[in-house]
């Protein structure tokens, strides 16, 4: 990729300011991680917890405050957002106020999470839907494991071992299906 992309790229892929938002009442837990374009709604950060071993994966929203009612009524709605301990949120999802997700969570990408979700739930969808336990759901992908190409860290854009020969294999490797990666 030449460098003039790779600058349009970086200039329009935003971050979090975290410690601003911390700074502003938002509590996070420890190894808390996020990727690109996350929002965490910062007019109301203090009324959303997150605990720990949290990531959100790029475009994740989450608000605390639902201005639909502000031009009816003259009130925007808000409430509180607590995420437990052990939480995947997967890729553009939006978790709305009055939400909370236990602890041991997989959200899939593209979810609107309106409601409380359990623990130890695994949910899909949208509207999102629980379709297994987090505890079915590491099971089944434990026996995947046993017959799928597994690839360490050598196999990842930031190893400096990464060869073209290495990344041509892998598209071959996962023509029959998943692999994982560490």
């Amino acid at each position: 990729m030449n460098n003039f992309i790779r600058w349009i790229i970086e200039k329009n892929t935003k971050f979090l300011d975290i410690n601003k938002l911390i700074k502003n009442g938002l509590t996070v837990g420890k190894e808390f991680n996020y990727r690109a374009d996350c929002i965490i709604d910062s007019s109301h950060c203090w009324l959303i917890t997150i605990g720990d071993n949290v990531t959100l994966a790029p475009k994740v929203h989450i608000l605390a405050h639902d201005a639909s009612t502000k031009n009816g009524i003259g009130y925007t709605k808000i409430g509180l957002v607590n995420i437990g301990n052990n939480v995947f949120i997967g890729a553009n999802t939006t978790i709305l106020p009055n939400v909370t997700i236990g602890d041991n969570c997989i959200i899939g990408a593209g979810c609107v999470i309106t409601k409380k979700i359990v623990g130890n739930s695994v949910v899909v969808g949208n509207p999102a839907q629980i379709i297994c336990t987090y505890d079915e759901y590491i099971t089944k992908n434990k026996l995947l494991m046993k017959n799928s190409p597994i690839y360490d860290l050598r196999w990842t854009i930031n190893s400096k071992e990464l060869t073209k020969e290495m990344k041509e294999k892998m598209k071959v490797d996962l023509i029959a299906g998943i692999g994982f990666i560490k």
